[in-house]
């Protein structure tokens, strides 16, 4: 279970969080479920790995049922094995512990000590499927387990109907971009997505909003039943990741940048 915004607000609120997870509200782990009419996320991506700087929320030492847990200074090296298990519905929309919303449709997931964000590969290791995830988030805090994945990357690694798999994961580090390495980006074309859904209608009338707002064009890619919305193409890196940020800032925290493809 994702404890999610325990952490993230004043004691007081957290105490309250907690005490709901006795109580048997929305946080409690029997009431989770899968999305009804869920859209195929077979054909989803994973989660793209590059550097990000990590938040400002949720890498403080915290406190959750009386345990208290040291955030990992960087996930270099880091590597671990157990069970993994997986949230839905009763999370979606809410807050992650860096501030993020929740999106069961991403490539997200919660673990307990990884600084926020971290990129880590999960692979199931009954069926050696594999998955790129980002950790935005806190959890599980069940005895065993030692990450909490999206119902997509859940999805993707066939563990839906068992609830649990056996895990192993590996966290993927990158050193911060250097002047060097952003002019040898030269001047490749880079777009930033905003969201994903599955109404088309809504992404068409926001590209049109954000189009306008940022000066930029727009496109929507079909994934599955999925649509995607995309800003760009920009052609100076510095410039992306200066809008990225400003995205971000402005209501859209889980936006990132596709970089274009090498060579």
């Amino acid at each position: 279970m994702s404890t999610k915004s325990l952490i993230q607000i004043l004691p007081l609120a957290a105490a309250l969080l907690l005490g709901g997870c006795a109580g048997g509200d929305r946080y409690s782990m029997s009431s989770d479920k899968a999305p009804a009419n869920a859209p195929d996320v077979s054909k989803l991506e994973n989660a793209h790995p590059r550097y990000e700087p990590y938040s400002r929320q949720g890498n403080k030492r915290y406190t959750v049922l009386g345990k208290t847990y040291n955030v990992m200074p960087s996930g270099q090296g880091f590597t671990q094995q157990g069970l993994a298990s997986w949230y839905g519905a009763k999370f979606h929309g809410h807050l992650t512990s860096n501030g993020e919303t929740y999106d069961m449709y991403s490539m997200s997931a919660a673990h307990k000590t990884l600084p926020l964000p971290s990129y880590v590969k999960v692979t199931n290791l009954d069926n050696q499927r594999q998955v790129i995830v980002r950790v935005n988030d806190r959890g599980p805090f069940h005895d065993g387990r030692i990450i909490d994945l999206s119902y997509a990357a859940a999805a993707k690694l066939d563990m839906l109907k068992t609830g649990t798999a056996s895990v192993k994961i590996e966290a993927l580090t990158f050193a911060p971009p250097t002047t060097d390495s952003v002019i040898g980006l030269g001047d490749k074309q880079q777009f930033i997505q905003i969201a994903a859904a599955k109404d088309r209608q809504r992404l068409i009338a926001l590209s049109k909003e954000l189009s306008a707002k940022y000066q930029l064009e727009s496109r929507l890619l079909q994934q599955g039943e999925l649509y995607k919305l995309q800003l760009g193409p920009i052609g100076y890196p510095r410039l992306a990741q200066e809008l990225l940020e400003t995205i971000r800032a402005n209501g859209y925290p889980e936006s990132y940048l596709i970089l274009p493809a090498a060579g």
